[in-house]
């Protein structure tokens, strides 16, 4: 089995390769706000969309097509696991905190940016899931100077463990239909 960070750069070499902009973590990010917001992933037309997000409106190639589709089912699949087994897709630890923290800055960025998609009207929302968003704009607006040492570790895993649990409390709010599957009924706008 691939490991997390494998994956990622596997995935980010991919994107690369295909000339896409964005990064694996910016590309799930992305996803996982659609899926947590309540976009549909199913037929093409969510397609249209992450095209004009992330490839300047030009169609994917099919390629890109089935890479994005399976990470969207696999965002959609994980974060309805009933062992929490969500996790967000982002370089491995191997890698100097400098650059984990700018993909984590990235991947909360996008997430947001997908999850605005569908909710708009943050009003509806609970008061738990209302500050878990108001924190990862806060989050997403971090600067990012940081020492390499065992605090700032921490810290980067602490952030990142808070980013897991509430993309899994949107998710469980509004991305999933009353039978724990992933809404597939809305409509993008």
């Amino acid at each position: 089995m691939t490991s997390s960070s494998q994956r990622y750069d596997r995935l980010s070499e991919f994107f690369e390769h295909q000339g896409l902009l964005s990064s694996a973590a910016e590309v799930h990010g992305l996803l996982t706000g659609m899926v947590a917001g309540g976009a549909s992933v199913t037929g093409d037309e969510w397609l249209l969309l992450l095209s004009d997000l992330i490839n300047e409106g030009q169609p994917f190639s099919s390629e890109v097509k089935d890479q994005v589709k399976e990470l969207a089912g696999e965002a959609c699949a994980s974060l309805r696991d009933p062992d929490l087994g969500f996790q967000l897709l982002l370089p491995g630890d191997h890698e100097p905190l400098y650059e984990r923290l700018q993909a984590l800055t990235a991947w909360v960025q996008s997430f947001l940016v997908g999850f605005g998609v569908n909710q708009t009207n943050l009003a509806g929302l609970s008061a738990d899931l209302r500050e878990a968003i108001d924190d990862m704009v806060e989050i997403a607006k971090l600067e990012i100077e940081v020492e390499d040492d065992e605090e700032a570790e921490r810290a980067y895993f602490e952030i990142m463990e808070y980013l897991r649990i509430s993309s899994m409390l949107c998710f469980n709010e509004l991305g999933q239909d009353g039978n724990g599957e992933c809404k597939t009924n809305k409509t993008l706008h």
